[in-house]
């Protein structure tokens, strides 16, 4: 089981996957030829040209709260954090309900 998988609980999809990735020998893996090399390769500059560094100013509490929670899911904090804004834009960042409401 992976370290983010004991941190998180993953959904029935997820698991599937991580079963899989883990019974999968890469070794027995085909090369993929030269036209299919020089394909993924490209999408692989593309995806990379299309992100855009940003840079933001914030309280060093807020900051140190940001990498605790980056290191309890396993991530980098910059992951982290590029991963809650993806999640709120797209509408899946949910908001946990705490004992007061």
């Amino acid at each position: 089981m992976s370290e983010l998988a004991k941190n998180k609980p993953l959904d029935q999809e997820e698991i599937d996957l991580e079963k899989a990735l883990d019974s999968l020998d890469v070794t027995k893996l085909a090369k993929p030829d030269l036209k299919t090399q020089k394909k993924l390769k490209k999408a692989a500059i593309n995806f990379v040209k299309k992100e855009t560094k940003m840079n933001i100013r914030i309280d060093s509490f807020e900051l140190n709260e940001i990498k605790k929670r980056a290191a309890i899911e396993g991530l980098k904090y910059q992951s982290f954090i590029k991963s809650v804004l993806h999640k709120y834009i797209t509408g899946q960042l949910i908001e946990r309900k705490s004992a007061n409401n």
